[in-house]
């Protein structure tokens, strides 16, 4: 049985994503869109406007336009709104990669997302101008000056008028994710899934155009993609972006910038229950502390709370979601700490047994099941994977199980699907496993999450190794040299067989339950 949303139905306009995002910008004129948290550089609402159309009719005197795509590797700066909303007015698609991806980790996806330009932060630049090449990329651009790709500035052109013809249905944004389970893939998200997901969200998070964020989540994410950037610009709040993580500057900007809201994940709540440097700072212009991208405890939810003295809430959400599905909403009374709250507006959900494929009986566990117009267009180039995750009927198999109370609120309990998140980014057992097995010490390899403090969870592998002197820090380098930091191998068990089916696939579940029993 389909459990709708609680939230009526909103309308979802057939628009561009730019047009839509940027639709006020003219009326807000001098207000402050953008702020880099470090230097205090701003961008003006009436500035932000007029840098993405001079980009995109840059893009378009090189030939750039609907079909192109444009790579951007960037850390959280206010020219990454220019950089994405100049491509997408250019008809373009943006494909956001991780600014700590190592050159093999970038060369897949530039080589999958078949990017046409690549824009680039100077300490980034060579290891991305390496990864180019070879691939279709036939321009590297660079925010400021360094020898080997053009300067940004060099790229601003005349303004376009308007947003190029596209269809609502076309890709305007390629995030990558592993999904449920497997290799990052390429996320088809258009510009009507990522507008709808904004007028959906806007029902529970009651943003006001005077509310404050701090961009710390990254960009490149969907949950920074479309709930940070592009609805906080749509609002017309202020996002005062940082481009790393550090949690006195992040607590700095809170107090020196009268943050209203802030939007965190599991690892950044826990600091701000925990950490002593809180008390040093003023916080009390926090109306809201919203939390995702990972579950959050009750009692960690709590803390929090107390601790600030303002309501904190989370929510739940998937790249293929573009990405918010569920979430408590920011009102009084609505709290329920340890859910992510009922469905938003337009979407449906499933809570289905995953052995019998059947709905799950009322009050137990299912695997989670959502239909909505923020469900995404399918995987880029891999069919195979796109129906593995979305059905016939057009549901999407969340591979996280779930429950629902009585007032549809849903809290997440267990994951059917293999990713490992630590500290909100997502790791693919798999894709660690065939690393570690290039090892020429390592006979076989299973990598399992364990849960962890401070990271949420973080990969364990548990290794048969042949009789030669290998060693378990041996493999963790190697694989360490291959992967990004957030990716490393944190804990290794050596074993004398890694347990599988009959069809040889490894029983993960029995490693995970061997663990469990161990702690």
């Amino acid at each position: 049985m389909a459990i709708r949303s609680p939230f009526p139905d909103v309308t979802i306009p057939d628009t561009a994503l730019t047009p839509f995002v940027l639709e006020r910008a003219s009326e807000l004129g001098d207000k402050p869109a953008l702020i880099d948290g470090p230097s205090g550089r701003t961008l003006t609402y009436s500035q932000l406007e007029g840098a993405v159309r001079a980009f995109a009719g840059g893009l378009r005197a090189r030939g750039f336009g609907k079909g192109d795509t444009l790579a951007i590797l960037l850390p959280n700066v206010p020219e990454y709104a220019v950089a994405f909303h100049g491509t997408a007015l250019a008809g373009g698609t943006v494909t956001t990669v991780n600014p700590v991806y190592n050159a093999d980790e970038i060369r897949h996806q530039l080589e999958d997302a078949g990017a046409k330009f690549l824009l680039v932060y100077p300490q980034a630049l060579e290891n991305a101008a390496k990864a180019a090449e070879g691939t279709g990329v036939e321009e590297v651009f660079v925010l400021g000056d360094a020898e080997g790709a053009t300067p940004v500035t060099e790229l601003l052109g005349e303004p376009v008028d308007g947003q190029v013809a596209v269809e609502p249905n076309d890709t305007v944004a390629l995030p990558y994710s592993s999904g449920t389970t497997g290799l990052p893939k390429g996320v088809m998200l258009s510009h009507r899934n990522l507008v709808a997901n904004m007028e959906q969200a806007a029902a529970p998070f009651h943003l006001e155009q005077d509310d404050v964020i701090v961009a710390v989540l990254p960009f490149f994410h969907i949950y920074g993609m479309t709930v940070l950037m592009n609805l906080g610009l749509r609002t017309g709040m202020t996002i005062v972006t940082m481009p790393r993580f550090d949690l006195e500057g992040f607590l700095g900007a809170i107090q020196e910038h009268q943050v209203t809201r802030a939007y965190v994940v599991p690892p950044i709540a826990l600091a701000l229950a925990k950490h002593p440097l809180v008390d040093s700072f003023d916080l009390s212009s926090l109306d809201g502390v919203f939390s995702g991208a990972a579950p959050l405890g009750a009692e960690l939810e709590v803390a929090v709370a107390e601790r600030l003295g303002c309501r904190v809430s989370q929510g739940y959400g998937m790249t293929e979601t573009s990405p918010v599905t569920h979430a408590v909403p920011h009102e009084e009374g609505a709290g329920r700490p340890g859910t992510i709250g009922p469905a938003l507006p337009n979407t449906e959900c499933r809570i289905v047994d995953s052995e019998t494929g059947e709905d799950a009986a009322e009050g137990e566990r299912g695997e989670l099941w959502i239909r909505g117009p923020q469900v995404m267009q399918g995987y880029l180039n891999n069919e195979e994977a796109t129906r593995a995750t979305i059905d016939d009927e057009g549901w999407l198999h969340t591979g996280d199980v779930a429950v629902v109370d009585g007032d549809g609120y849903f809290a997440i309990v267990d994951r059917v699907k293999e990713l490992i998140k630590y500290k909100g980014f997502q790791v693919a057992p798999a894709e660690l496993e065939a690393l570690c097995v290039e090892h020429p010490g390592v006979t076989d390899a299973a990598v399992i999450p364990v849960p962890d403090e401070e990271a949420g969870e973080i990969p364990k592998a548990f290794l048969v190794l042949k009789d030669d002197g290998t060693t378990p820090s041996d493999v963790q380098e190697f694989v360490a040299g291959k992967v990004s930091t957030y990716k490393q191998i944190r804990a290794v068990e050596v074993v004398e067989e890694i347990p599988k089916s009959a069809s040889g696939k490894i029983l993960r579940r029995v490693l995970r339950d061997r663990e469990a029993a161990a702690t």
